[in-house]
């Protein structure tokens, strides 16, 4: 591993200054554009040759106009059909591809290569998005769904990597505090993922041997969620009012020492009430330090903890700002925002060990304030809200009172002036993108404030140039083709993150509803006459039906049942308890010392621990019956559905036990993984298929419904059991509730024995997709289903 010398901090140091000196020359000469106001000419030149390619013709307002119409962006899939139909989707792409490679690649556009490389890039969108109008129903946030992010991963030879950032990128959204935006931090994340990826995918050659580009594209994600946690865990953390003012002083500190030494140190004392969360953010920040030092040359080392450095002390000095504060000067209020804007895409570059290229890192310095300040206007009562200084905020607030402030509306137009003639030479392409974003950006403000607060605020930010100003309120209003795709998607990636976290809130309140449900009705009633004798069955039957039990089986059922199908949960009570009844009983027989030789099962000691394999294997049989005596009782519905539920039952029991067997004959030998499958279906695929068929056939659904629903059950009975054979050979004995590594104690061939954990958990993952593929065949696709699926693999009990 390589060690940062001592110079660091004193390089460090010495780069932030000569950021600062630059920063400072870009403020003065937008300052200067300002007060000689040369930007107000050649704006309107060049809006003049950009409204010819986005002011409708005069005919265009008449009937063909109103036929053609644009429908609004938000509503994605209508749109991008219109864009196809007006053959207008090519420009679209290539518009939103050339505006990543402008701002996020930091390529110049009037190069060949780059243009190359946009067209390859768009094509391949294209494509991307012809597969998607084969499925409407799939929104264009399913690029970022957990089954499309794995097969490209598939395709990519890197699902190791792929899985390990998902499992990451869960334990992040668990361990933020309720006061931070969880949506926010996760979409921030994904971004800088993506980032970095992108970054890495730009610098390979195309005849890149596969070997290597997969290796490149392994160390990109890690690479990206590495440096993206510093995001959610300083930056937001920072920001948000979770620490108190002496453990953000406490934290700032161990901040700024890895950032000058390029060394975490050790967390030590830490005297606040955060102490839990505040251990495992070091832990997972020590780990990306080390991470990102390991892959770094001395060169991107020195750039990385330099421009670490200018970002954090920036972002510092703008966090501690207070806008009570009335004597802010300009240098105070714009210098941090240009050093933190420019530097958060110059370290990108160091994170992937990219050499050093001036022409990149100029166009990012002076391309970054332009982005700060329309994020800046967008979010300016929402950071008015929280008492956040920005150019806006400060210049809202005291634009009466200190006539010396910059207009930060202003500074904008000044500073698209200057890239478009100063930074990127006058460029035709790089102006037309450009112009259009911006014009994009205030379309989308004006749309989400309504047209009266929009002109106000317009009004308020008026800069004494009124031709331009008309202009650029007209070109608002009418201008089109000006939308953007990453626009789309990162509403829509937003919006299914927000719902997602309805759903899953959704879905375990629906756990915790039904679950409750069935406790209630699983304990086995005594028989009121007889012999005191018999009571011992029942006693043993109530004990092994007691205990933590998920409930995952009739749970099942009752939401399938209740919820998709309708049908009165009453009613299905006999049901529920006979699924139960029969899934305790494999339990009881699984545990017993002839097979698994368990101790202990729900946090508790197995049934023949405490009363001997002779009465466990009587309670066993004894619940069998008593579930065929509740299917038996299912009198709300027609006779002929319960006769099929009770063959249907009968059978289905029959092969879990023959996938016993399978199991108990399998010990010592070596299996192929089809032939685990094979053994895993039986022992567990089809108890899935239990529940999701059985309320089914008494809902009488069509038989092609009910072959989805099979091989949905199918894939997640594997999935489920390759996690539990995970979680016995590397979970924690405390949250199973039963001791881990009893698979090896008992020579049993599981997937990780079989594959080992890598590629078990590539197996995992496999049969979970193909189980959401099938999900999405369904009429109506249950959304709890799809997150069962995803409890299953992230589970860890």
């Amino acid at each position: 591993m390589t060690i940062i010398p001592t110079s660091t901090e004193a390089a460090a140091d010495r780069g932030y200054r000569q950021a600062l000196d630059k920063a400072e020359g870009y403020l003065a000469s937008l300052e200067t554009n300002i007060r000689n106001k040369g930007y107000t000419a050649s704006l309107l030149d060049d809006f003049g040759e950009w409204k010819k390619g986005h002011l409708p013709r005069p005919f265009q307002l008449t009937r063909w106009f109103r036929r053609f119409a644009s429908p609004d962006p938000a509503d994605s899939a209508r749109y991008l059909a219109w864009l196809t139909r007006t053959g207008k989707l090519d420009d679209y792409l290539e518009r939103s591809v050339s505006y990543m490679f402008l701002r996020d690649l930091g390529h110049d556009l009037s190069s060949p290569r780059t243009l190359a490389r946009i067209e390859r890039f768009t094509v391949e969108l294209k494509r991307r998005l012809e597969r998607q109008d084969d499925d409407p129903s799939e929104p264009a946030s399913e690029f970022l769904s957990m089954v499309a992010l794995y097969r490209w991963a598939q395709r990519e030879a890197i699902e190791p990597e792929m899985i390990w950032v998902i499992d990451k990128l869960k334990r992040v959204s668990s361990h933020l505090p309720e006061a931070m935006n969880a949506e926010e931090a996760e979409r921030k994340l994904i971004k800088i993922i993506f980032g970095v990826v992108m970054h890495v995918i730009d610098e390979m050659d195309e005849g890149i041997p596969s070997s290597e580009r997969s290796r490149r594209l392994g160390d990109a994600l890690k690479l990206g969620y590495y440096y993206g946690l510093t995001y959610p865990f300083i930056d937001d953390l920072l920001d948000s009012e979770v620490l108190n003012e002496g453990e953000k002083e406490q934290y700032s500190r161990m901040i700024r020492m890895t950032i000058r030494t390029g060394i975490v140190p050790e967390l030590g004392e830490w005297t606040g009430n955060h102490f839990e969360m505040i251990r495992f953010i070091h832990a997972e920040l020590r780990e990306a330090y080390e991470y990102i030092r390991q892959v770094q040359n001395r060169e991107t080392q020195e750039i990385f903890f330099e421009q670490s450095l200018v970002f954090f002390e920036s972002q510092d000095e703008d966090r501690t700002k207070d806008l009570a504060h009335a004597h802010y000067t300009n240098k105070d209020i714009y210098l941090p925002i240009i050093l933190k804007s420019a530097s958060s895409r110059l370290i990108v570059r160091s994170v992937i060990g990219a050499s050093r290229d001036e022409g990149f890192e100029q166009r990012v310095f002076y391309y970054g304030l332009y982005n700060q300040l329309a994020d800046d206007l967008a979010d300016m009562f929402a950071d008015m809200n929280t008492g956040a200084v920005t150019p806006f905020t400060y210049y809202f607030k005291y634009r009466d009172k200190r006539s010396d402030l910059i207009n930060p509306f202003e500074l904008y137009w000044a500073v698209i002036s200057h890239l478009i003639h100063e930074v990127y030479c006058s460029e035709p392409k790089t102006r037309e993108i450009i112009l259009d974003r911006a014009i994009n950006g205030l379309k989308r403000y004006r749309q989400r404030v309504g047209q009266e607060e929009f002109d106000r605020i317009m009004g308020i930010f008026a800069f004494g140039q009124p031709e331009l100003e008309r202009l650029i309120q007209r070109l608002v209003r009418q201008a089109e083709n000006v939308a953007f795709y990453d626009k789309m998607l990162r509403d829509q990636l937003l919006g299914a993150m927000r719902s997602n976290r309805r759903e899953q809130e959704e879905f375990i309140s629906i756990v915790k509803k039904a679950r409750a449900e069935i406790n209630n009705l699983l304990p086995v009633q005594p028989p009121t006459e007889g012999m005191k004798e018999t009571g011992l069955l029942f006693e043993t039957a109530n004990y092994s039906l007691e205990g933590n039990g998920k409930r995952l089986r009739p749970i099942l059922s009752w939401v399938m049942g209740v919820q998709e199908y309708g049908l009165d949960a009453a009613a299905l009570a006999p049901l529920f308890r006979a699924l139960e009844y029969m899934h305790t009983a494999s339990l009881i027989f699984d545990d017993l010392p002839s097979q698994d030789n368990s101790a202990t099962r729900r946090g508790r000691p197995t049934l023949h621990e405490l009363h001997g394999s002779a009465i466990a294997e009587l309670t066993g049989i004894f619940l069998i019956q008593k579930a065929v005596e509740e299917q038996a009782s299912l009198k709300e519905f027609d006779r002929q559905s319960v006769l099929t539920l009770l063959q249907y039952l009968s059978r289905k029991a029959a092969e879990i036990c023959m996938g016993q067997a399978m199991d108990l004959s399998a010990k010592g030998k070596v299996l192929t993984v089809e032939e685990l499958d094979r053994v895993c279906f039986y022992k567990t695929g089809i108890a899935f298929e239990a529940c999701l068929v059985a309320p089914a056939i008494l809902a009488r659904v069509s038989e092609t419904e009910i072959e989805i629903m099979k091989k949905i059950a199918y894939h997640m009975g594997i999935a489920f059991q390759i996690k539990d054979d995970l979680l016995d050979e590397e979970g924690d004995p405390r949250l199973l509730g039963k001791p881990a590594g009893k698979d090896a104690e008992n020579d049993s061939t599981t997937y990780v024995t079989v594959l080992g954990p890598v590629a078990a958990s590539k197996a995992m993952w496999e049969h979970y997709c193909l189980a959401m593929e099938a999900l999405m065949d369904l009429p109506r696709p249950p959304v709890f289903l799809k997150h069962l699926l995803n409890y299953i693999i992230h589970r860890e009990n």
